[in-house]
């Protein structure tokens, strides 16, 4: 493959990306929503960020399915689409009920995207230049979180209403794929090259959970979080998501370099990075630069988990199998968004007797750490189990 050609892709790859960053693209206005939609429960609010990934579980599944049907281009520039369109349904009526079902109906783009980025990169890189591509992919997620939340925070300067035209990013990235990437055409299975998965799919995807349970609450609590003469500023709630999303484009970018020091500790190095940021955020919430130091380090463990984790089980398997994989890893990150809103205000009811930004984040801290310290030992343990 020619390095037009590579280039052409890799540009494909960093638009598909942009249509995951839309997830975040209503973080910064959060605190708005709540306030004016004063009637409806918190995590409802919350779920906003979230709710996309219902629908996104249901199609990343039925895509590892559907690639041998269609063609992953195809799927893709129909996902751009349905992205696009489902962020302008809210100017259709001021109703918090067609806003949830316009950020649940954009799961249908996100499931696509999610699940066929992965299969694109093991598509078309092999080896050490599969990780790298995989870091750009990271990265170029981090990028449209920056790009989208900081000009959503912008934009909800004049009302959260106004932070919709940012999903113009959908139909953006549709034109850029239907005239970059290539279409290979369905994906073939021959009889002795089934789609199969395997345990370390399944193991990596469960860690997936927990990772993605305790790390969202970044961006669904940080709008809420910040105080003093801090508070309700949407500007900077849109810039702490974005220095959040920049600090996993520096990660993205690193990565091959950063998983060779960390090695096979790389998940639970990421993992403990989320703890020491949760900490310094939930410390100081009236701290610009404390805030930003944390956004750092809850980015960095973002930016190196999820790549790192798409390429082992993306690796585990057969190539035939690579979007099926990446659809199970894709709804174990679906699941533990949907999750995370519920189990960690309902834990902080449970132990605390209510719920607030800091006591979420503490919970979150310390169960990221404990789980941490687990997959760390077990890592330790199938290395000591392999040299003997």
């Amino acid at each position: 493959m020619n390095k037009e050609k590579k280039i052409k892709i890799i540009i494909s790859i960093v638009a598909i990306s942009f249509i995951q960053g839309l997830q975040y693209s209503v973080s910064p206005v959060l605190g708005q929503i709540q306030s004016y939609y004063a009637g409806v429960d918190i995590s409802l609010v919350q779920m906003l960020v979230t709710a996309p990934a219902l629908l996104a579980m249901i199609v990343a599944l039925v895509s590892g399915w559907l690639v041998l049907k269609i063609s992953k281009k195809k799927l893709l520039v129909f996902g751009c689409l349905v992205a696009g369109i489902a962020g302008f349904l809210p100017f259709l009526s001021d109703s918090f009920e067609l806003l949830f079902f316009s950020r649940t109906f954009y799961g249908v783009g996100l499931g696509l995207a999610c699940a066929l980025n992965t299969a694109v990169v093991a598509e078309f890189f092999e080896g050490d230049e599969r990780v790298t591509v995989m870091g750009i992919q990271a990265s170029s997620i981090g990028a449209g979180m920056v790009v989208i939340s900081t000009l959503g925070g912008k934009l909800g300067a004049y009302g959260f209403r106004a932070s919709y035209f940012i999903n113009i990013v959908g139909f953006l990235s549709m034109v850029v794929i239907a005239l970059l990437l290539p279409d290979t055409g369905k994906a073939r299975v021959s009889g002795k090259d089934k789609i199969r998965l395997n345990k370390k799919v399944f193991a990596v995807s469960f860690i997936g959970i927990v990772e993605v349970l305790f790390l969202m609450s970044y961006t669904t609590n940080i709008a809420m979080h910040i105080s003093g003469k801090l508070a309700g500023d949407t500007m900077v709630s849109g810039i702490l998501t974005g220095v959040f999303a920049a600090a996993q484009i520096v990660m993205g970018l690193l990565l091959g370099r950063v998983t060779k020091i960390f090695g096979n500790y790389s998940l639970p190095a990421a993992m403990l990075s989320f703890c020491a940021g949760a900490v310094i955020v939930m410390c100081f919430p009236s701290s610009y630069l404390g805030l930003i130091i944390g956004a750092v380090f809850c980015g960095f463990s973002q930016g190196m988990f999820v790549p790192q984790a798409m390429c082992e089980v993306s690796n585990a398997v057969k190539p035939v199998a690579a979007a099926m994989a990446a659809a199970i890893f894709t709804c174990a990150l679906c699941i533990g968004q949907l999750l995370s809103p519920i189990v960690l205000n309902a834990a902080s009811k449970l132990f605390f007797g209510n719920v607030t930004t800091t006591y979420v984040f503490l919970i979150a801290a310390i169960g990221m750490g404990i789980a941490g310290i687990l997959v760390s030992i077990r890592q330790f343990a199938q290395g000591s189990a392999m040299r003997t």
